[in-house]
């Protein structure tokens, strides 16, 4: 069975710093793409970031380029997102989830989500 548990969200200032982890099994984690999303309350979700074939690929949103930096432990089957620069535009429920490219084909496995709130 797929699954994907988030972790390391919660509550900091504007201009600090949070690290989340996506913890993933069931599937052969060197083949997947693994991607982070966000949803803030009354918006639609966003992709933010992803990263595929072990660290061979990564992506990210605009608005988190240069703030914000994904990377793979494949040993750990774990993802992570370190997030610089926190603004409170970032506010919003994380989530990751895994497909098996970035860009092109759906992600099928979603974790259940993690809060972020940055205060002002």
């Amino acid at each position: 069975e797929v699954q994907l548990v988030e972790s390391g969200g919660g509550l900091v200032q504007a201009g600090g710093s949070l690290r989340l982890s996506c913890a993933a099994s069931g599937f052969t984690f060197d083949d997947a793409a693994i991607g982070w999303f966000r949803q803030a309350p009354g918006k639609e979700r966003e992709g933010v970031s992803c990263v595929s074939r072990s660290n061979v690929s990564t992506y990210y949103a605009d608005s988190v380029k240069g703030r914000f930096t994904i990377s793979s432990d494949n040993a750990r089957n774990t993802v992570y997102l370190q997030m610089n620069s926190l603004k409170p535009e970032d506010t919003a429920v994380y989530y990751c989830a895994a497909s098996t490219r970035c860009s092109g084909s759906p992600f099928g496995h979603w974790g259940q989500g993690t809060q972020v709130t940055v205060s002002s």
